[in-house]
């Protein structure tokens, strides 16, 4: 009995450190890399809305119709955005609308090919005369990533590659 007990043990901090680990390789996994891939084929597909105050006007008509919000780390002193920006983030939680920080406003501008830089955007769902929306592989990817740090207290902040 205490051998099967020890093995049964055993057994299951294996299966924990086994979570642990793909945990631990989900953060560590280029998912910067593929924000990139999932932002560049929703642009192409016209399905970024790039900007706070246009993020915020599509989220106030229809937000059944977003499916990411990507966030920037925000700017020191600048009260007024930071507040705006938290009002979105809390306005996405409570629209089932994922949200995801990156470390860098500037990188996220150049990815998506702006002259101004920006400190949000969102990707749209793709609606294909389906029932429920279709994801790219990447989307589903980063819907992954985003449901493993839902009740997270502090949400990780995403390296986005150099461009």
């Amino acid at each position: 009995m205490v051998v099967e007990e020890n093995c049964s043990m055993h057994h299951l901090e294996r299966e924990l450190d086994l979570e642990l680990d793909i945990d631990l390789a989900m953060e560590c996994a280029p998912i910067g890399r593929t924000i990139k891939s999932a932002l560049l084929r929703a642009q192409s597909e016209a399905r970024v809305i790039v900007g706070l105050s246009a993020a915020i006007n599509v989220l106030s008509k229809s937000p059944e119709g977003s499916l990411f919000c990507l966030m920037a780390q925000p700017k020191d002193g600048d009260s007024a955005t930071h507040m705006h920006e938290v009002l979105l983030e809390a306005f996405c939680y409570e629209n089932d609308i994922y949200v995801i920080k990156v470390d860098d406003a500037t990188k996220l501008s150049r990815i998506l090919g702006q002259d101004s830089v920006e400190s949000c955007c969102l990707v749209q769902k793709v609606w294909a005369d389906a029932p429920e929306e279709q994801l790219t592989k990447a989307e589903n990817q980063l819907v992954d990533y985003c449901e493993a740090h839902w009740d997270a207290p502090q949400q990780p902040i995403v390296q986005l590659p150099a461009v």
